[in-house]
């Protein structure tokens, strides 16, 4: 598949601090394998021959490991001199590429059929397309509310819930989206864009089943420990 991937790996993991350091959080070690190598595999398994990795803090880590291909996967990196948020990351690693892309939070793990959430988008007619995943007695993500058209018409604020959709961190969209907002140099995609912009873009919503793991709390970066020496064993 020619359409590229944009994974975002400039988090901090300020929450891992006691288990990784100095360290960006998708390379936080899984089996004495970044985190990040096991998004690759995933990409790869995806028929992904194209990404940009949007990085910033120690960038270096994440170049010296992965450099320009990894796992048969060409890579191209955009990198901020100061954080520039979640939206405004994303923006810039569009600039290399030509339209569309999937984009990918660095730190978390699911298990989409990414040629379905792209022909969703196409036969949706959106402006973006988002992964989302069911989960049942969560307080840590806020969640995400749908029509019958699965258009996306609300973003609920975190609170404990017994049953309910959330963003898996997996999108698909045209860089032209953001030529319908303003925005500064800096912003966040899920405050800024997602939030904000509900009312007034179309975002829709996929449910998909595959595997979710999300590793920026201590003890779901330990399960990863565990889920993932299962996968390589496959």
């Amino acid at each position: 598949m020619n359409t590229p991937v944009i994974i975002l790996a400039g988090g901090l993991g300020t929450r891992l601090q006691s288990v990784v350091k100095d360290l960006p959080k998708p390379m936080a070690p899984v089996n004495g394998k970044p985190f990040l190598h096991y998004v690759f595999k995933y990409l790869n398994g995806q028929g992904i021959e194209n990404v940009i990795i949007s990085s910033g803090y120690r960038h270096e880590a994440i170049v010296d490991f992965f450099n320009d291909e990894y796992l048969g996967i060409k890579i191209k990196y955009s990198v901020e001199d100061e954080p520039l948020g979640t939206g405004g990351g994303i923006k810039k690693a569009f600039k290399l590429v030509a339209d569309t892309a999937f984009v990918l939070n660095g730190d978390t793990f699911f298990d989409v059929q990414l040629e379905e959430l792209k022909n969703f988008y196409l036969s949706s007619k959106c402006d973006m397309a988002l992964a989302l995943k069911q989960l049942e007695h969560f307080d840590r993500y806020g969640t995400v509310q749908t029509n019958d058209d699965n258009r996306i018409t609300n973003f609920v604020e975190k609170k404990y819930i017994e049953q309910g959709l959330i963003n898996g961190g997996v999108y698909f969209f045209d860089k032209k989206v953001f030529d319908k907002i303003e925005t500064g140099e800096k912003f966040s995609l899920e405050k800024d864009v997602l939030e904000k912009q509900v009312k007034h873009l179309k975002f829709y919503g996929k449910v998909f089943g595959g595997y979710f793991i999300d590793i920026g709390i201590p003890e779901d970066y330990q399960k990863a420990q565990h889920d993932f020496a299962r996968f390589e064993n496959r």
